[in-house]
């Protein structure tokens, strides 16, 4: 009974400052990462070894159910897991349009119509903005953009649903180059499906 009131009284203290530490306006939107840096804290300001290794249990207690997913961490890397993940949830998406006449009649279609190809170039990137940052089925944080200005991961996302499309179209002779113009419209619309492929493949596994 003595050491779940330790790990209880632990609990609370981190809390407690993390209220404290955290602006009012952030504090209703407090993730696992700000617990794990109040434990960090915590941990440098406790008085005594009994008091440091309580600490260092609930980090051990916190970190454990993250893993088990009771806690939703944020995601804030985007690493070659991701990449492959990506890929993967591109392929899974876009291989039963591969084989669909549709796509090659959709294609001709925004050839004819550019306006129509450039917005489909913008439905695609909206998708996965969308997915990624606005549909919040995770905690997905932009750290590190190029230039200060574009996120990493949905450019990353983008470029391997481009990747993939190009490369499964042309090895399976759906395109052929003859006509790039038409070839690349046609290309772009099974990127679109391995865009939201590739955004869901990436994040639903989580970090």
């Amino acid at each position: 009974m003595k050491a779940l009131q330790k790990n209880d009284d632990i609990y609370v203290r981190a809390c407690e400052s993390a209220d404290m530490s955290l602006p009012e306006q952030s504090q209703d939107h407090a993730t696992i990462d700000d617990l794990y840096e109040q434990l960090e804290t915590l941990e440098e300001t406790v008085d005594t070894p009994t008091e440091r290794m309580e600490v260092r249990r609930a980090r051990r207690v916190v970190d454990r159910i993250s893993h088990n997913g009771a806690v939703s961490r944020a995601i804030t890397t985007f690493t070659g897991k991701d990449k492959a993940e990506a890929f993967v949830g591109s392929v899974v998406i876009g291989m039963p349009l591969l084989v669909e006449d549709g796509v090659i009649e959709i294609g001709e279609f925004l050839a004819e119509t550019p306006a129509f190809f450039v917005g489909n170039l913008a439905l695609a990137v909206s998708l996965v903005v969308g997915i990624l940052y606005v549909a919040e089925f995770r905690d997905v944080k932009i750290t590190d953009p190029y230039l200060g200005l574009l996120p990493r991961r949905p450019l990353w996302v983008l470029a391997i649903a481009f990747a993939t499309a190009t490369a499964m179209m042309t090895l399976w002779g759906r395109v052929t180059w003859d006509d790039p113009w038409v070839n690349l419209c046609q290309v772009s619309v099974i990127f679109t499906a391995m865009a939201i492929g590739g955004s869901l493949g990436d994040i639903i596994p989580g970090e």
